[in-house]
């Protein structure tokens, strides 16, 4: 038993890997959960651990709810030990919450690396959590895979150069294409006068969408939309006042934008008081939640967004063989909660860690992980995903598809996909509807 406040969630990976580290000085910090160790000691060289960084607490939480889950289920399925070349080893997962802090993620990669010494990074969850685990990462040569943020603000935002990527640090998601693609397929179904009004904050996501070059605005001017766009606003505003009025004034007929959740029920409360009635609202991030959607009552049915996983997605975990509609059941009879979009990618995360640990060639050495996590070509619960043949260096492209929040008489939502032009592998549960206001 340890006493600093990780909790060590799984046994059984093996993998250890020389003090190679030069970075000088550890950061001191707190982790989200307590230690824990799991299974008998094993006659190993050492045991492995693997980071993880998510938003546990904070506004972006709802990204980490399936968290504790998923390690669970993890625990379970692999009995504590793996095997690499012949020999069984130990292994842990140390997690480390970022408190929805850019500041705070690099804080605890740091401490991970330098002072829990881990084998893999494994972060999810926005590029606030994202891209300062993956910074720390690529210093210090640690290898890492990252997911749920759109690959342009991680792989742009951290500097990177097309023509030379990344050496420590591989993510796995779609980008701002797809959800451009995904939301105009929704928008081409219902009859609107094109204007779209812009919610860009000034986060890594809102500045990426906004960008006038490689988000939102180029591509829908191509399409034929008009976008208003009023400027950035910080997070946790409290008056959408300004943005409303340029709305209203352009007469704008949809809503796009990438919001945290408590702005998405300001704006939306704010927007219902001064009669601001748009016939689509398709927002990222704060719309992907059930509990988000659900605290806007009635006016949250049909307000759409992004879906990147669902129990609808034709695919299976290469862990447990679960089909996408079995994990999330399981996970709803175990927690008595409803599926969420994170439980499918950070049970993936892991699915990705196992199959490299496992094709790792020399156990200890950091280079080995790197070179077994560029082969990879796995076919996991969120779908195929392939470093080795990527067209984009370091970053390896999941399916994306549109839906729209239906409230069901028990007064629970439904996430139905309502396009899929960009994924016709993943079936579409019903045709676009309106806003109803009255």
């Amino acid at each position: 038993m340890r006493d600093d406040n990780n909790k060590n969630l799984v046994g059984g990976l093996p993998v250890t890997r020389r003090n190679f580290l030069r970075a000088t000085g550890v950061v001191a910090g707190t982790a989200a959960l307590t230690s824990m160790p799991f299974g008998p000691l094993l006659a190993a060289e050492r045991t492995i651990k693997i980071g993880y960084v998510s938003p546990q607490t904070g506004p972006l939480a709802p990204f980490a709810a399936a968290d504790q889950y998923i390690l669970q289920s993890l625990q379970r399925v692999m009995s504590n030990t793996i095997g690499i070349g012949g020999k069984t080893y130990k292994f842990e997962v140390v997690v480390k919450d970022s408190q929805s802090n850019p500041n705070r993620a690099a804080e605890v990669a740091s401490e991970l690396i330098l002072s829990d010494k881990v084998d893999l990074m494994l972060v999810s969850s926005t590029p606030e959590t994202t891209n300062p685990v993956s910074d720390q990462c690529e210093i210090n040569e640690v290898p890492c895979i990252s997911t749920v943020a759109p690959w342009q603000p991680w792989f742009f935002t951290r500097g990177g150069d097309p023509a030379q990527g990344f050496e420590w640090t591989y993510h796995f998601f779609w980008g701002l294409e797809d959800v451009i693609a995904a939301y105009t397929g929704m928008w081409a179904a219902l009859d609107t006068n094109k204007a779209v009004a812009g919610l860009f904050p000034n986060d890594g996501d809102g500045n990426a969408w906004g960008d006038a070059k490689l988000g939102f605005p180029p591509t829908l001017k191509e399409k034929g939309f008009s976008l208003v766009d009023p400027g950035r606003f910080q997070s946790l505003t409290d008056d959408f006042s300004a943005q409303l009025s340029a709305f209203k004034k352009a007469n704008t007929e949809i809503v796009t934008g990438v919001v945290i959740p408590p702005d998405l029920t300001t704006f939306w409360t704010q927007a219902r008081q001064q009669n601001f009635e748009p016939k689509i609202v398709s927002v990222g991030k704060a719309l992907l939640f059930p509990s988000a959607v659900e605290t806007l009552g009635k006016s949250g049915h049909n307000l759409s967004t992004e879906v990147w996983w669902s129990p609808n997605h034709p695919f299976s975990s290469s862990l447990t063989g679960a089909s996408s509609s079995q994990l999330a059941r399981e996970f709803t009879e175990a927690t008595g909660k409803q599926w969420t979009q994170p439980l499918g990618f950070v049970h993936a995360l892991f699915e990705l860690a196992v199959d490299i640990l496992k094709r790792t060639e020399e156990v200890g050495n950091p280079e080995a992980v790197r070179d077994a996590l560029r082969k990879t070509r796995l076919n996991t619960v969120v779908g195929p995903v392939n470093w080795s043949d990527s067209p984009i260096k370091n970053v390896a492209k999941t399916p994306l598809v549109g839906g729209q929040w239906r409230m069901q008489d028990s007064g629970k939502f439904d996430l139905v996909i309502t396009s899929n032009a960009s994924a016709a592998v993943i079936p579409v549960g019903g045709e676009m509807q309106p806003i109803v206001y009255r």
